[in-house]
């Protein structure tokens, strides 16, 4: 592990954000939007390297002026972006965002020919993952080729290479052509998987081709709300050869579950939130930290928090993402790990 080049590599979607600058206002009302960046790998990336991390991003952009803006802003960042291939033909993708605190957050993708869903086996080949420590994988780029056997490929390597496999599960309802498609993707790669990392709505839907366990109540949004049985839901996915399953629990913090059984609560920071979207990819970066430190879990999902928490009071993702210092000084004034 020590005398790995990289610390970790995040694969999947990245795109320009672009916020309601009228917070409060309805998205029908907006009357202007700050460009930001996103998507989940990228803010993960991105937060892994503002707490000190070598930090690779495994992506695809369009040879398109989004795409320099997007590069650029990795580059600002200290994000290793040699590993990301611009895609002739295809966009680089996009997302407009309403920010209605506390609760209301639509968003509306513009993903179509994106280019991140075109990263290839051979772009996983050229992204040295074996010099890596930790690879990121995440749930949306399972969900069309080439970017699903990319994914499929870049674990194999992982495996082979001991290369810890962190699953980050990312479930966005309107990037699948049948939500049960997500459940049966995700649960074929998991076995691959050391850790994954999820919502309760998230790993409920990764078991909802079994149909009398998992609901939909509406279909018509990105983050459709999931009724099931999470107890089964976990201990199903634990059942797949996963060691480790984290359930993100915004302000309540997280819930660590083992193979082995076991259970154990990781208070979060309460905060005033402004806006929940990017806290579940600040928690990522945060928690790779920890483990990267060699911290046991516990900790690294203290970190986690931390970062979470600092993001929620923000109006964006990526753009603001904690350093090191900032999220220490924000632990020790909250009283410490």
């Amino acid at each position: 592990m020590n005398s790995k080049k990289f610390d970790v590599i995040t694969f999947g979607r990245s795109s320009i954000d672009l916020y309601s600058q009228d917070i409060g206002a309805p998205f029908s009302e907006i009357k202007g939007f700050d460009a930001f960046v996103g998507g989940s790998p990228l803010n993960i990336a991105v937060g892994c390297a503002r707490l000190g991390l070598n930090a690779s991003l495994l992506t695809a952009v369009g040879n398109d002026k989004v795409g320099e803006f997007i590069l650029d802003f990795l580059n600002n960042e200290g994000v290793n972006t040699q590993f990301i291939p611009v895609k002739n033909g295809t966009r680089s993708s996009a997302v407009v965002l309403g920010i209605e605190p506390p609760d209301k957050f639509p968003l509306v993708y513009y993903r179509d020919n994106a280019a991140d869903s075109q990263v290839d086996i051979d772009d996983v080949d050229k992204a040295r993952i074996p010099e890596h420590k930790i690879v990121l994988i995440n749930g949306t780029a399972l969900n069309v080729e080439p970017t699903r056997s990319a994914t499929f490929y870049a674990t194999e390597i992982a495996n082979r290479n001991k290369v810890d496999v962190v699953l980050d599960l990312d479930f966005r309802a309107d990037q699948w052509h049948d939500y049960r498609a997500f459940g049966l993707t995700v649960r074929a790669i998991l076995p691959r998987v050391k850790i994954a990392i999820g919502t309760e709505e998230e790993i409920l839907a990764a078991t909802m081709s079994n149909a009398s366990q998992v609901t939909i109540k509406d279909q018509q949004i990105s983050a459709p709300e999931i009724e099931g049985d999470i107890s089964a839901s976990i201990k199903q996915l634990l059942g797949s050869g996963i060691e480790t399953l984290i359930v993100k629990q915004g302000e309540k913090g997280a819930t660590i579950y083992t193979k082995d059984g076991m259970a154990q609560q990781v208070p979060g920071f309460p905060v005033e939130v402004l806006n929940v979207l990017g806290a579940g990819d600040a928690f990522a970066s945060g928690f790779l930290y920890g483990q990267l430190q060699g911290w046991d879990v516990w900790k690294s999902c203290r970190m986690g928090n931390a970062s979470g928490a600092q993001v929620v009071t923000k109006k964006g993702c990526a753009n603001f993402m904690p350093t090191l210092k900032e999220s220490l000084e924000f632990i020790a004034e909250k009283g410490g790990f």
